[in-house]
């Protein structure tokens, strides 16, 4: 870590903070037993456990926890890596995404706790993961629909998971699976300007790239800006975890292309390549996710270069805090507006997601000192 890029907190931050607290204890308040996932008419939705984004709400709770010492917020996420473990004993819908799921709650439980249990449950997620490792393409497959050959960009995040089990479990099965995801990934989704593509296709058999899929982005061409939030985030991960360079060399070019596609609102269109931007919806959880994946580059990057990803991220930072943020409406459980979840489909746009909470969140800790990580 870099740490001449930890600095007090300005006044501002503290109030975003505070704020932001305020949106988690009155969600608090309502004693969640289903996963928070978009909000409809300003109230947040409730959907299964195991879904892709059931960690994201614990993840804040234990992140208000540590920052606060306040047991409340322990207390209320202690039990949801136990929920969500009861269900992979029965049908369920885990697939690519449990590192979104455990690293949040299971693995942050034992690493601010000690919580054996949590421990085997991360463990036995990065298990499942590593499952779904094709070796003839050198990707971790997505999604449990008849789609064997698709590998998407997001996957990035969850490698976390594998290098965290193999430092934690001494074995570097898990470690040598996830780098190599991530250099399929620098071989086929991350181009050389810093663009991304959502979805690689491959034949699950041979192995053989066979193309691209916009899915949540415009086109197979195109730039889903989520997408590259999650490159810029899960490639500084990688070089965190490895130290490989050429790792860091790919944050850093994703990290530049985000921040020269940036609108003046610094909020990004949902797709940095769609026809005429400037009417497209924004979205603000990629702005979120980039902003925390920022702030990791800039540790680990030297003060020069760090102090202007951090300076990007506090701009993004700024403009939700300003602009974005449902500070002032105590009745909206959101605290970032203006998400966009998937557009093509025309679902959950112009809403509050739940995964733009928590990286706004993760953010605001990071620039309070958090040094605590779990991605």
């Amino acid at each position: 870590m870099n740490d001449k890029l930890v600095t007090k907190p300005e006044p501002k931050l503290e109030v975003w903070w505070s704020q932001a607290q305020s949106k988690v204890d009155r969600m608090l308040s309502k004693g969640l037993e289903l996963a928070p996932h978009a909000t409809k008419a300003g109230e947040y939705d409730g959907i299964t456990l195991d879904n892709w984004i059931s960690g994201f709400w614990p993840g804040m709770l234990w992140i208000y926890h540590e920052m606060t010492g306040d047991m409340k917020y322990r207390d209320a996420a202690w039990d949801w890596d136990i929920r969500m473990e009861r269900l992979t004993l029965e049908e369920n819908r885990f697939h690519h995404d449990v590192g979104f799921q455990f690293l949040p709650t299971a693995v942050l439980k034992y690493k601010l706790t000690g919580d054996q249990d949590g421990r085997r449950r991360g463990l036995a997620a990065a298990g499942f993961l590593a499952g779904r490792f094709n070796l003839a393409g050198q990707f971790i497959r997505a999604w449990n629909k008849d789609l064997p050959g698709w590998a998407i960009i997001d996957c990035l995040m969850n490698l976390s998971l594998l290098h965290w089990a193999s430092d934690e479990g001494g074995d570097p099965r898990f470690s040598h699976i996830a780098n190599a995801h991530a250099d399929m990934a620098l071989r086929h989704m991350i181009r050389a300007d810093g663009s991304t593509c959502h979805v690689a296709v491959f034949d699950p058999a041979s192995g053989e790239l066979q193309g691209y899929n916009g899915w949540q982005g415009y086109g197979p061409d195109s730039c889903w800006s989520r997408g590259n939030a999650w490159a810029l985030y899960g490639m500084a991960n990688a070089y965190r975890f490895t130290g490989q360079e050429k790792y860091l060399f790919a944050a850093q070019r994703v990290a530049n292309h985000f921040i020269a596609s940036l609108p003046e609102s610094m909020v990004p269109p949902w797709d940095f390549r769609v026809p005429n931007p400037d009417g497209e919806p924004r979205d603000t959880s990629a702005a979120a996710i980039a902003a925390s994946g920022l702030l990791e580059l800039a540790a680990l990057t030297s003060p020069e270069i760090g102090a202007g990803y951090k300076k990007a991220a506090e701009r993004i930072i700024f403009a939700l805090s300003t602009e974005y943020a449902a500070f002032n409406e105590p009745e909206h459980d959101g605290i970032l507006h203006g998400g966009t979840g998937h557009k093509p489909e025309n679902t959950n746009v112009g809403v509050s997601l739940i995964y733009g909470d928590y990286y706004y969140v993760e953010a605001l800790a990071k620039l309070r000192g958090w040094r605590t990580r779990v991605f």
